[in-house]
């Protein structure tokens, strides 16, 4: 009898764990003082329990006491909460399964964005509204709060959650605190020593009146991240083989029918980053009713990262030139095969990174009377990202021995001797790619409240925001340099030795010492022969070569800007008041925003590109309801409505039509900047049960209803059915540009724009239980448990195709397929076990998810919906207090070395990208006066 039936680790813990310790309670409950994590956890649970939506917390027990080394770590504790990672560090978060396009985040109260650049694998420049966590150090912060259900007070923007990050004060503590920590980390893959730390200062004076604060944090860090990738599967006929054992190879045969990895490779990435960061916060309280606060806030986030790939390039038509020896076919996927006659490519990239966030608020509130209070704040926010050395040199090493052998679930790659000798490699192409993004937010609010009666409060308010976004990119003229015999005469070299690729001379690379070794420690356990970067780009003078962006249709999809301008007021009711002789209270109010944008697109006049603005507007109402039922003292009843919306990426609503021809693919991309927000009703059922001090188990239904989303829809069009001018297709093909050849605007191209999907349902449930052990004798009365687990799961419809009218005008049909949404992972829990007495404290925790899909629809390749593969990561930290100055810390991350493992193909699965980065060890000493 097969097992369908699984239960999940951590629900039959609670399971276990509930009965035993609800009705081990004492009736009369001793005042207990607690401190640390079991504090800060007391500290969350309150706040939980007194809002009127639904809320998690993650709060410090003390000021300068936030219970983690990492942000990262902190949310995924957090019900419902899931994060992906980049290089082995949290970057952006989804909720209940909504990706982190749908989350607005908020600092000291306002809304905000950040972006650095990750690997092209885990999406590279942040071009989007998802927020990089990775740019802040934990310890500027003392809570983080995740509103989960919506309300008519909050701003419009979010259909998962809204995340509010609050920088400590000093009136959060009276008189004078100082403290100061240092950190000594390590990591046993890039065996690097990893050194950080800070200090806070504060203190209030004239009697409490006035309050100052500053803080500072520095911290480095050295990441190794490698492993395999595949760069998708393909079967297109352009790229099948040349014969197999001597014997000419068919287009029905199998080798060619069946799918190969497009750029089978080992990689290796060194990243060493730093991050700065600062606050600082005045406070004046002239009277008990009026209060004024300015906050600042600021962060340097610097990284280099080199990218070293040792690969084989099966993509384009050079295919024609291998010889297979022996294969092995599963399903439909060249698993195995060895070879002769292989291109071998060698890279060596390099990215300068810097990430300046600065953020600046001046908020106030003042009580006229018991019964009429207002509040107002005005803010500015700037996250600087530039990347001005994204430098690629390829070279390259033909006819050569090749294996790869994807079965068994794991990834080698196995090159011929020769692929080890200076004189089998000479240059291929070098890519020059400075880009940069910035995100500048100004925004201001204001409220008032007013209670009507003891039963009903009145609030309202209205805000103004702009938020403007700006990105670009530039490239070589024509895309790449010292990639054709043109771009090598710039060199003024002439010994070119072929002029087709490669076509610079083998002499001159061997003589300048332009080839170095690399010790990967990946594949053959030999050093890689690469390009001398730096070398190679000072010998052929590249760093002055020209660049542009009007030129290259990379850099042009890259470069554009979005401006929004909303203004929004809301009207919303409180009430406390009782039902059936039972406490009952909440909230209902509606809101309304409109929002004017503007966006940039680059088109073609008199055959030269131009960028061109389009602007729109839109409005919606937006109501809410949070409703909480008492039955008893220690049972909360919520239910909540709500209608919220979430805007496009940036990068959909340009303007723009880009044509790229490479090799083999023809590609369009058109954007859309009439796409409409997504949108949702979102209702939310939850019990919670408050049984015992700092304890509570809780349960909620939650159901989403989108109405609309947008999506990137895959189309095989022709120029024609686009209504698109043959001028693009020209200049697209170049020299490939033929009525007989693979290149012109007859042929089928394939087509990507985002349109706004007919929507679906998303349903879930969260399951929380946390508790400390005092009910338990002797020694295990200091442990303590923390836990949740959220089943999410979702019926969204795609559009898979479109067609055109007899005008050309394309008209989206309703050829639909069903899949879940992205980046959402039917399971995700969390489960951290604690132990606290006196001076000793300890912990660990177990974050799991499942895996997700990042496409759900066929990519370039033809290859059905990619995802990524689940994980489990396991984090500890054990401390002790010398005293009430001195603590000592050892924080664990990571203990599984958990893997970034990525795939193409649902129906069966082809390696895309399986990376490790190792476990971090951070040791650490805090000082508190």
């Amino acid at each position: 009898m097969s097992n369908k039936f699984k239960i999940n680790p951590l629900v039959l813990a609670m399971a276990v764990a509930m009965p035993t310790t609800v009705f081990a309670q004492d009736d009369q409950v001793e005042e207990i003082v607690v401190s640390g994590f079991r504090a800060s956890q007391a500290k969350a649970l309150d706040a939980k329990r007194d809002a009127t939506g639904s809320v998690d917390a993650i709060m410090a027990s003390d000021i300068a006491e936030f219970p983690d080394n990492n942000l990262a770590e902190s949310l995924q504790r957090i019900p419902g909460v899931a994060i992906t990672r980049s290089g082995g560090e949290g970057r952006n978060i989804s909720v209940r399964g909504l990706s982190a396009q749908y989350t607005r985040i908020r600092i000291n109260g306002m809304e905000t964005s950040t972006t650095t650049g990750g690997t092209d694998a885990t999406g590279g420049n942040n071009r989007g509204r998802s927020f990089d966590f990775n740019v802040f150090s934990s310890d500027l912060f003392s809570s983080l709060v995740v509103h989960k259900t919506g309300s008519a007070d909050v701003d419009e923007g979010s259909l998962g959650a809204t995340v509010d990050m609050r920088a400590p004060r000093p009136f959060d503590k009276e008189g004078f605190v100082f403290t100061a920590n240092g950190q000594l980390g390590y990591n046993d893959l890039s065996k690097e020593q990893d050194p950080a730390g800070g200090f806070l200062i504060s203190n209030t004076f004239a009697d409490g009146k006035f309050g100052a604060l500053f803080s500072y944090s520095y911290g480095e860090r050295s990441i190794l991240d490698q492993g395999t990738s595949t760069v998708r599967w393909s079967n297109a006929a352009a790229e099948k083989f040349g014969k197999y054992k001597g014997t000419t190879v068919l287009a029905t045969d199998a080798l060619t029918t069946a799918f190969h990895p497009r750029i089978p490779r080992y990689d290796s990435y060194e990243t060493n980053l730093s991050r700065e960061g600062m606050s600082a916060s005045l406070q004046f309280r002239p009277t008990d009713a009026t209060e004024i606060s300015f906050d600042a806030l600021k962060s340097n986030y610097e990284a280099t990262r080199k990218e070293k790939f040792l690969e084989a390039s099966m993509n384009g038509n050079q295919n024609a030139s291998v010889n297979i020896l022996d294969y092995e076919i599963q399903g439909n996927s060249l698993v195995y095969a060895t070879m002769t006659g292989a291109r071998l490519l060698a890279e060596s990239r390099e990215d300068n990174m810097t990430t300046d966030y600065s953020m600046y608020t001046l908020s106030g509130k003042h009580d006229f009377s018991d019964r009429f209070r207002i509040d107002a704040m005005i803010g500015k926010s700037r996250s600087d990202f530039d990347n001005p050395i994204q430098n690629t040199i390829i070279m390259q090493a033909n006819n050569q021995n090749l294996t790869w052998d994807y079965r068994n679930g794991d990834a080698r790659i196995t090159v011929g001797d020769s692929a080890f000798v200076p004189a089998s490699w000479s240059i291929n192409s070098v890519r020059q790619r400075p880009q940069a993004t910035e995100n500048n937010y100004d925004a201001a609010n204001f409220n008032l409240g007013f209670d009507v009666n003891d039963t009903f409060t009145l609030k309202a308010g209205a805000a103004r925001k702009k938020f403007e976004f700006n990105t670009w990119q530039e490239a070589y003229l024509g895309g790449e340099g010292l990639g054709t015999a043109a771009n090598c005469a710039l060199t003024g070299n002439t010994t070119a030795t072929n002029t087709a690729s490669p076509s610079c001379g083998v002499n001159l690379l061997q003589s300048a010492d332009l080839i170095v070794k690399y010790d990967s420690g990946l594949g053959q356990d030999v050093p890689w022969l690469l390009p001398n970067r730096a070398l190679v780009m000072d010998t052929f003078k590249l760093w002055d070569k020209p660049m542009t962006t009007a030129e290259s249709s990379t850099a042009r999809s890259s470069t554009f800007d979005v401006t929004e301008e909303t203004d929004s007021e809301y009207v919303q009711v409180e009430f406390k008041t009782e039902l059936a002789g039972l406490p009952f209270r909440g909230d209902f109010g509606v809101r309304h925003f409109s929002t004017d944008q503007k966006s940039s697109g680059w088109v073609q006049r008199n055959k030269v590109w131009v960028q061109e603005y389009v602007t729109r507007s839109y409005s919606d109402t937006l109501p809410s309801i949070n409703l909480v039922l008492e039955p008893t003292e220690d049972v909360l009843i919520r239910a909540a409505y709500s209608e919220g919306i979430a805007r496009s990426n940036m990068g959909n609503l340009t303007n723009d039509t880009n044509v790229t021809y490479t090799g083999t693919n023809r590609a369009i991309t058109i954007n859309n900047p009439n796409l409409m927000p997504s949108k949702a009703k979102s209702y939310d059922l939850g019990v919670e049960w408050y049984f015992a001090p700092e304890s509570a188990l809780g349960f909620a239904l939650f159901r989403k209803d989108v109405d609309t989303f947008v999506q990137t829809v895959p189309d095989s069009l022709t120029f024609a059915q686009l209504g698109l001018s043959a001028d693009l297709a020209v200049a697209a093909c170049g020299t490939s540009y033929g009525a007989n050849t693979n290149c012109n605007e007859n042929l089928p191209w394939g087509v990507s724009r985002p349109a706004n999907a007919p929507g679906g349902v998303i349903n879930g449930y969260e399951i929380n239980y946390q508790q400390p052990f005092t009910f338990l004798p002797g020694f295990w009365q200091n442990f303590g448990f923390i836990g949740s687990f959220t089943h999410v799961s979702s019926d969204m419809d795609y559009i898979t195709a479109s067609t055109t009218t007899t005008g050309g005008t394309i008209v989206t049909t309703q050829t639909l397929t069903n899949a879940p949404l992205l980046s959402l992972s039917p399971n995700a829990s969390s489960a951290t076990i604690y132990y606290e007495k006196d001076a000793f404290k300890a912990r660990i925790s177990v974050a799991k998810r499942d895996g997700y899909l990042t496409l759900a629809v066929k990519d370039s390749n033809s290859n059905y919906q990619n995802g990524t593969n689940g994980t489990t990561n396991v984090d500890a930290q054990v401390s002790y207090d010398f005293n009430d100055h001195f603590k000592v810390t050892l924080d664990m991350l990571n203990l599984t070395n958990e893997i970034d493992d990525q795939w193409v193909e649902s129906t069966e699965p082809r390696l895309s990208y399986v990376h490790e980065t190792g476990r971090q060890f951070n040791l650490g000493v805090n000082y508190k006066f």
